[in-house]
Protein backbone atom coordinates (compact mmCIF):
# COMPACT_ATOMS: atom_id res chain seq x y z
CA UNK A 1 0.00 0.00 0.00
CA UNK A 2 2.67 2.55 0.24
CA UNK A 3 3.76 2.70 -2.97
CA UNK A 4 0.73 5.26 -3.91
CA UNK A 5 2.21 8.16 -1.51
CA UNK A 6 5.61 8.21 -4.39
CA UNK A 7 5.25 11.28 -5.32
CA UNK A 8 5.60 14.62 -2.90
CA UNK A 9 4.27 17.75 -4.54
CA UNK A 10 7.33 20.19 -4.05
CA UNK A 11 5.90 23.67 -6.03
CA UNK A 12 2.50 24.05 -8.28
CA UNK A 13 2.68 26.62 -11.10
CA UNK A 14 0.64 27.76 -13.88
CA UNK A 15 1.41 28.75 -17.24
CA UNK A 16 -0.96 30.72 -19.56
CA UNK A 17 0.92 29.64 -22.89
CA UNK A 18 -0.49 27.45 -23.38
CA UNK A 19 -2.84 26.68 -20.31
CA UNK A 20 -1.35 24.50 -18.19
CA UNK A 21 -0.89 23.44 -14.35
CA UNK A 22 2.50 22.38 -13.73
CA UNK A 23 3.88 20.54 -10.91
CA UNK A 24 7.03 19.77 -9.74
CA UNK A 25 7.55 16.34 -7.27
CA UNK A 26 9.87 14.07 -5.71
CA UNK A 27 9.57 10.78 -7.39
CA UNK A 28 10.95 8.92 -4.01
CA UNK A 29 10.75 5.64 -5.24
CA UNK A 30 13.47 6.71 -8.08
CA UNK A 31 14.96 9.76 -5.66
CA UNK A 32 14.32 12.74 -8.69
CA UNK A 33 12.60 15.64 -9.08
CA UNK A 34 10.26 15.71 -11.81
CA UNK A 35 7.94 18.07 -13.33
CA UNK A 36 4.76 17.18 -14.44
CA UNK A 37 2.68 19.41 -17.29
CA UNK A 38 -1.30 19.00 -16.94
CA UNK A 39 -2.59 20.62 -19.80
CA UNK A 40 -5.93 22.65 -18.86
CA UNK A 41 -8.63 21.85 -21.58
CA UNK A 42 -12.25 23.24 -21.58
CA UNK A 43 -11.64 26.62 -19.64
CA UNK A 44 -12.59 29.77 -19.90
CA UNK A 45 -13.29 33.03 -18.24
CA UNK A 46 -16.40 31.91 -17.49
CA UNK A 47 -15.47 28.62 -16.26
CA UNK A 48 -16.18 27.95 -12.16
CA UNK A 49 -12.58 27.75 -10.44
CA UNK A 50 -13.45 24.85 -7.65
CA UNK A 51 -15.30 22.89 -10.05
CA UNK A 52 -12.05 22.95 -12.20
CA UNK A 53 -9.71 22.20 -9.15
CA UNK A 54 -11.72 18.97 -7.80
CA UNK A 55 -11.83 17.94 -11.42
CA UNK A 56 -7.89 17.94 -12.08
CA UNK A 57 -7.45 16.75 -8.02
CA UNK A 58 -9.89 13.98 -8.82
CA UNK A 59 -8.30 13.09 -12.50
CA UNK A 60 -7.49 9.87 -12.34
CA UNK A 61 -4.19 10.36 -14.44
CA UNK A 62 -3.40 12.82 -12.19
CA UNK A 63 -4.67 12.23 -8.92
CA UNK A 64 -1.96 10.22 -7.41
CA UNK A 65 0.49 13.59 -8.18
CA UNK A 66 -1.98 15.87 -6.62
CA UNK A 67 -1.83 14.26 -3.23
CA UNK A 68 -0.65 16.69 -1.35
CA UNK A 69 -1.52 19.72 -3.03
CA UNK A 70 -4.62 21.38 -1.79
CA UNK A 71 -7.67 22.18 -3.43
CA UNK A 72 -7.76 25.52 -2.60
CA UNK A 73 -4.36 25.87 -3.97
CA UNK A 74 -5.52 24.41 -7.41
CA UNK A 75 -8.05 27.02 -7.30
CA UNK A 76 -5.64 29.54 -6.98
CA UNK A 77 -4.10 28.54 -9.95
CA UNK A 78 -7.28 28.51 -12.07
CA UNK A 79 -8.32 31.80 -10.97
CA UNK A 80 -5.36 33.28 -11.94
CA UNK A 81 -5.66 31.65 -15.27
CA UNK A 82 -9.29 32.70 -15.41
CA UNK A 83 -7.80 36.47 -14.68
CA UNK A 84 -5.06 36.38 -17.66
CA UNK A 85 -8.10 35.26 -19.73
CA UNK A 86 -10.23 38.03 -18.67
CA UNK A 87 -6.82 40.42 -19.48
CA UNK A 88 -6.22 41.02 -15.73
CA UNK A 89 -2.70 41.51 -14.89
CA UNK A 90 -1.02 38.90 -12.15
CA UNK A 91 -1.28 41.31 -10.00
CA UNK A 92 -5.24 41.88 -10.50
CA UNK A 93 -5.70 38.19 -10.03
CA UNK A 94 -3.84 37.49 -7.08
CA UNK A 95 -5.39 40.61 -5.01
CA UNK A 96 -9.11 39.35 -6.45
CA UNK A 97 -8.32 35.80 -4.87
CA UNK A 98 -6.93 37.56 -1.78
CA UNK A 99 -9.82 38.89 -1.23
CA UNK A 100 -11.97 36.24 -1.84
CA UNK A 101 -10.15 34.06 0.71
CA UNK A 102 -9.90 36.70 3.27
CA UNK A 103 -12.57 36.06 5.96
CA UNK A 104 -14.72 39.34 6.87
CA UNK A 105 -14.73 39.23 10.80
CA UNK A 106 -18.14 40.97 10.52
CA UNK A 107 -19.94 38.88 8.36
CA UNK A 108 -22.97 37.15 9.27
CA UNK A 109 -22.32 33.64 8.92
CA UNK A 110 -26.12 32.61 9.49
CA UNK A 111 -26.66 34.33 6.65
CA UNK A 112 -24.84 32.59 4.10
CA UNK A 113 -26.11 29.51 2.04
CA UNK A 114 -24.42 26.09 2.61
CA UNK A 115 -21.75 26.72 -0.42
CA UNK A 116 -20.55 29.99 0.96
CA UNK A 117 -20.30 28.49 4.02
CA UNK A 118 -18.57 25.41 3.21
CA UNK A 119 -15.85 27.63 1.42
CA UNK A 120 -15.35 30.27 4.89
CA UNK A 121 -14.59 26.90 7.01
CA UNK A 122 -12.67 25.27 4.08
CA UNK A 123 -10.63 28.57 4.17
CA UNK A 124 -10.65 28.32 8.32
CA UNK A 125 -9.20 24.83 8.42
CA UNK A 126 -6.72 25.37 5.70
CA UNK A 127 -5.75 29.04 7.36
CA UNK A 128 -5.32 26.58 10.97
CA UNK A 129 -3.63 23.92 8.95
CA UNK A 130 -1.22 26.71 8.19
CA UNK A 131 -0.38 27.62 11.17
CA UNK A 132 0.31 24.42 12.60
CA UNK A 133 2.58 23.12 9.73
CA UNK A 134 6.27 24.75 11.24
CA UNK A 135 9.40 24.01 10.20
CA UNK A 136 10.29 21.32 12.24
CA UNK A 137 7.04 19.14 10.63
CA UNK A 138 8.22 16.64 8.07
CA UNK A 139 5.42 17.37 5.58
CA UNK A 140 6.74 21.83 5.66
CA UNK A 141 8.44 21.45 2.25
CA UNK A 142 10.49 24.70 2.81
CA UNK A 143 11.16 27.15 0.13
CA UNK A 144 12.25 24.27 -2.44
CA UNK A 145 14.47 25.22 -5.48
CA UNK A 146 14.72 22.29 -7.45
CA UNK A 147 17.27 22.58 -10.55
CA UNK A 148 16.56 21.07 -13.48
CA UNK A 149 16.73 22.72 -16.98
CA UNK A 150 13.85 24.82 -17.97
CA UNK A 151 12.34 24.48 -21.71
CA UNK A 152 11.22 28.00 -23.09
CA UNK A 153 7.64 26.77 -22.37
CA UNK A 154 8.36 27.03 -18.45
CA UNK A 155 9.46 30.99 -18.51
CA UNK A 156 6.21 31.96 -19.02
CA UNK A 157 5.49 30.07 -15.44
CA UNK A 158 3.67 31.79 -12.34
CA UNK A 159 5.00 30.11 -9.62
CA UNK A 160 2.33 29.83 -6.46
CA UNK A 161 5.46 29.45 -3.85
CA UNK A 162 2.77 29.30 -0.90
CA UNK A 163 6.03 28.84 1.52
CA UNK A 164 7.26 32.21 0.57
CA UNK A 165 4.27 34.11 1.82
CA UNK A 166 4.53 34.12 4.84
CA UNK A 167 6.98 36.03 6.77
Amino acid sequence: AGAAMTFIAQKCGVCFQPPSIILIYRDSSQDKTRQRIMPVRNFSRFSDCSRAAEQLKNNPRHKAYLERVSLRQLQKLYSLLRGHLEGQSLAESLEKFRQEETIDPEEDMNKLDDKELAKRKSIMDELFEKNRKRKDDPDFVYNVEVEFPLDEQLESCTWDIESDEEV
